[in-house]
């Protein structure tokens, strides 16, 4: 039995089963990455203003760590929809409407980041055959490249979650996100 919510109590957390511990164990893995950019923007700048030091690889550390970031970011925010958005037409239409709105956008969306998982699967395969280092530390990069796929690989799987729950099961989505607009 669910007891009753009155106004002013927000409602229980709901048990998590393994979709949701995966879905939020890519977003743990996005914030690292967020964390792991910003330590080596912070660590470059202060060796290289007080010490006059530089990372060897610093610079391609960030650009590297960087594209990571991005495609673990598009993983984290196309489950939620928490990208930016613009909701001129599903503001003014019914629930229905806005529902068959939602799939059709997400199932676009599946499309491109499947696309674009498959062209960047090419590219960390062309960067290994082509063997490309980085400049210092002759560092491999498709290693990098690898991480970067596997973000958006990430990401499809999530947009594949998203559409499947938002035809079956619509109420499990962005159950811990709903937004509030800001008025």
């Amino acid at each position: 039995m669910t007891p009753e919510i009155t106004e002013g109590q927000t409602p229980a957390v709901q048990p998590q089963n393994g979709m949701d511990r995966f879905i939020a164990g890519i977003e743990w893995i996005a914030a690292g990455f967020v964390g792991l950019v910003a330590a080596d923007i912070f660590i470059s700048v202060m060796l290289r203003y007080f010490f006059s030091y530089s990372i060897p690889d610093g610079y391609d550390f960030g650009r590297l760590f960087l594209g990571i970031l991005i495609f673990w970011g598009i993983a984290a925010t196309s489950y939620r929809g928490a990208h930016i958005t613009v909701d001129l037409v599903w503001e003014n239409v019914s629930p229905k409407y806005k529902r068959a709105i939602d799939i059709f956008a997400t199932l676009v969306l599946l499309l491109v980041v499947t696309v674009q998982t498959i062209m960047l699967f090419d590219k960390v395969v062309q960067t290994r055959a082509q063997h490309v280092l980085t400049y210092d530390l002759q560092l491999p990069t498709w290693p990098f490249f690898l991480v970067a796929w596997l973000g958006d690989v990430a990401a499809v799987l999530l947009i594949a979650v998203r559409t499947f729950r938002l035809v079956f099961y619509p109420q499990r989505v962005n159950v811990d996100h709903a937004s509030n607009p800001v008025e």
